[in-house]
């Protein structure tokens, strides 16, 4: 058995990492091989072995499969900006010609269980027009939506949902992530989101203190989405 998923989000800052790598990490604890691709990041550290981004680490924290950075990670640029102005600055084409083999070849090392992580929300664009929602189009993935939770996400969480679906992908679930310690009308905006969004909900993962892998993975349902 494999599975692939492709995680986008409602916005920026809302825990598509956190999210992802909690799902890795309950598939490592079925007992599932693992592996993960953040194709584009920016906001990327200097170090001795060349550019490092945070998330695509933690990503590569939860991979069984023996992998190098840049198999995770193949664009990285510095400014913590939008990726696409991040690569034009570099002087590099950020387009889904570039990005698509250097992913297809993680999704093809044969792990049971693996994770295509975008930036941002689904409509980042990249260059000539296209956005990463062209890359999950290419790759044919289903799609885990990670909904924000806070003042506004019913909207984001919906307009979303209609844009994965009409460029023609499944909807394989969504995530509640609760990025504020207090939220209004908490199960109302929950109700909400479970009645109009037309997948099932893989787990509702409240303000944590540790956001580790292992703490996420324990809100999340990873067995309703491998049974589907």
């Amino acid at each position: 058995m494999s599975y692939a998923c492709f995680v986008t989000g409602t916005d920026t800052e809302i825990g598509k990492t956190t999210i992802a790598a909690g799902l890795l990490q309950a598939a490592r604890q079925l007992g599932l091989s693992t592996a993960a691709a953040k194709p584009v990041a920016s906001g990327c550290r200097q170090t001795a072995l060349g550019l490092r981004n945070d998330d695509a680490l933690a990503l590569l924290a939860q991979c069984s499969l023996p992998l190098d950075y840049i198999e995770v990670n193949p664009m990285a640029f510095e400014p913590p900006i939008a990726p696409h102005l991040a690569a034009r600055e570099a002087g590099v084409v950020l387009d889904v010609a570039g990005l698509l083999p250097p992913v297809r070849a993680l999704l093809g090392k044969g792990a049971e269980f693996s994770v295509v992580e975008g930036a941002g929300g689904w409509r980042v664009p990249l260059a000539g027009g296209e956005t990463l929602a062209d890359l999950a189009m290419a790759l044919g993935l289903p799609v885990i939506l990670v909904v924000g939770v806070r003042l506004g996400c019913i909207n984001h969480a919906l307009l979303s949902a209609e844009a994965i679906l009409a460029d023609g992908l499944p909807l394989a679930g969504w995530v509640a992530n609760l990025v504020e310690p207090q939220t209004a009308r908490l199960a109302d905006n929950l109700s909400t989101l479970e009645e109009h969004l037309p997948a099932p909900c893989l787990g509702c993962v409240p303000f944590l203190a540790d956001t580790s892998a292992a703490s996420v993975a324990q809100y999340l349902h990873l067995q309703q989405l491998l049974s589907r």
